[in-house]
């Protein structure tokens, strides 16, 4: 998905202006909406789609078109007509919008195409000192680069990134001391935002971005990896503790996240309501939902690419509606004693949003009859009970017990299965069933089937989603420490070469653990293979924290009895 999102750029639609102009544009609220390239390169551009995300109430836009090439085509040479027309046209349709600083023009030669423009660090201060001036008093927030580090050069690092932050920070402040900054980067990539930092950038933001695409389709597919997300502004502000201090509060946007409407118009309906419900609960301060209309970048809009809205747009007007602009988070519950609710309070009453923990419909009653919405219709029914589904429902008229325990909960992380944040280990087992304490796998329990084999349990090696794994954010979350993983695996009945490799999350990203490839060596028994690893750093970059990966199918005919994890 990286792939076709590496150029985009989203625009998040705002508060109406005769409000807004008076509203300082760092106090972003939590709906927002975007667009691809091609759906942003103009006014006309924006008409195509615009005008439906206003009606629904979507506020906040995430960039006008200020790329550096698109404003100085030529050195020196600036052309500022089609920004002004649109800032224009945003400013008409009551919109608040940030700007991007990205790119290098043909004209810079020093600098590869493709690549951080650190070769020319005077002419890209330029760039930023002329944009951010010319669109000064109309655009405050200016992220730096898109989802970083894509869009860079192949041999470029950290340090790169880190030195073009600060020169456009400087240059900024220079020109607009009242605008901030965005540190970006893909995806969950917590490391590398701590590479960044520590290679220079530390204090040169003002908020930080990321693309959680890979975590959300944890909750599109209903793999209960709910606390995953939950912990991704929490795993982010441990970061910016520990590596700085001063920046450990600053507002978090997600600036691109959405759900390929391939799996299905609901699914896609579904994701987005639980993107957002999670997203506020943790204190995201803008989600910029990619993308308001289909364009370059795949079937993911609110709009197919004719203009016809989805359920996804239906979901989202109904969130504006009973939630508001600015809902609070009042806290969390659980219904049944198993599946996550959130309270908050909204436009006109607290507002519960529900769903049934990885799809198991179960009736759950709420103590007093509520007003129930079906977000996708939109449809409104009276009853003090519902059969909960994978689908999410929004009651509106919380009872006194039910807000009172979201209330005790508002702090706490969501459970998984247990409290792990003390344990020493936590693992996975196949006897029978699937036996998770504290460590999951991405498969789900829909696709895991354990496989009978030799007399036991156990689960086939090539089970899709059934080599990733996932410890308890509770467990263990960024801080890195030296722990021991160890499987016990034996080959299927071919008895076929077979084996794997384990990959992990590090403080440098994801790499292979120093013992490289373990073969597997026979079918007679069970063999445990174990791996000491000193510099593990779980962050869930990619929505999973280790894989036994087996380069293929040809490797992968094995069965796997337990995983474990130890401190």
């Amino acid at each position: 998905m990286q792939l076709f999102r590496r150029f985009s750029y989203l625009i998040v639609a705002s508060t109406f202006l005769t409000a807004a102009q008076a509203e300082d544009a760092a106090s972003l609220g939590p709906f927002g909406i975007g667009s691809c390239y091609i759906n942003n390169r103009s006014v006309q551009d924006n008409a195509r789609w615009v005008p439906q995300m206003e009606a629904i109430g979507l506020r906040y836009y995430r960039t006008c078109e200020t790329a550096w090439g698109a404003v100085e085509p030529a050195q020196g040479k600036w052309k500022w007509d089609l920004l002004d027309a649109q800032m224009s046209y945003l400013a008409e349709h009551q919109i608040i919008f940030g700007g991007i600083l990205m790119g290098s023009p043909r004209w810079n030669t020093l600098d590869k195409p493709g690549t951080l423009p650190v070769n020319n660090l005077p002419a890209w201060s330029a760039y930023v000192s002329a944009v951010v001036q010319h669109a000064k008093g109309k655009v405050k927030r200016w992220e730096v680069w898109n989802e970083p580090p894509n869009g860079t050069g192949r041999d470029q690092t950290p340090a790169d990134y880190a030195k073009l932050v600060v020169s456009a920070y400087d240059a900024a402040k220079a020109a607009d001391p009242t605008c901030l900054i965005g540190l970006a980067a893909k995806s969950v990539h917590v490391n590398y935002l701590e590479q960044v930092i520590k290679a220079g950038a530390k204090d040169h933001f003002d908020y930080i971005t990321l693309h959680p695409y890979e975590v959300l389709n944890g909750i599109a597919d209903n793999a209960g990896t709910e606390p995953v997300f939950m912990n991704i502004v929490p795993c982010l502000r441990r970061m910016l503790a520990a590596q700085n201090p001063a920046k450990a509060n600053v507002p978090i946007v997600f600036t691109e996240l959405g759900c390929d409407v391939k799996k299905g118009e609901d699914t896609q309906a579904h994701a987005l309501i639980k993107a957002y419900t999670m997203g506020i609960a943790q204190g995201v301060a803008c989600i910029q939902w990619f993308e308001g209309r289909d364009g370059d970048s795949g079937p993911l809009g609110l709009l197919d690419n004719k203009g016809k809205p989805r359920l996804a747009y239906t979901a989202m007007g109904q969130m504006i509606r009973h939630l508001g602009q600015h809902p609070a988070y009042l806290g969390w519950v659980m219904l049944n004693g198993k599946h996550y609710g959130f309270v908050f309070k909204g436009a006109a009453a607290n507002v519960l949003i529900a769903w049934a923990h990885k799809g198991a419909a179960d009736e759950v009653s709420f103590g007093q009859a509520v007003s129930l919405v079906d977000p996708l219709p939109g449809s409104m029914t009276k009853a003090d009970k519902v059969s909960l589904t994978v689908a999410p429902i929004i009651a509106l008229g919380v009872s006194e017990p039910l807000l009172k325990q979201a209330q005790a909960n508002q702090g706490k992380p969501l459970p998984w299965g247990g409290d792990f944040a003390n344990a020493k280990s936590v693992s996975i087992t196949m006897t029978g069933q699937q036996v998770d304490q504290g460590l999951h796998t991405l498969s789900g329990d829909a696709v895991a089937k354990a496989v009978v084999a030799y007399g036991g349990s156990a689960r086939a090696g090539n089970v899709p989603g059934g080599n990733l794994f996932i410890v308890d954010p509770a467990f263990l979350s960024y801080m890195s420490a030296p722990i021991e993983i160890t499987a016990v695996v034996r080959r299927n009945e071919t008895n076929a070469n077979a084996g794997f490799k384990l990959v992990y999350e590090s403080t440098s990203g994801f790499k292979t653990a120093k013992s490289g490839w373990y073969t597997i060596p026979d079918n007679k028994q069970w063999h445990t293979v174990r791996w000491r690893i000193e510099d593990a750093q779980f962050v869930n970059y990619w929505g999973y924290n280790f894989a036994l990966e087996s380069d293929g199918n040809k490797y992968n005919q094995y069965y796997l009895q337990s995983v474990t994890v130890t401190k």
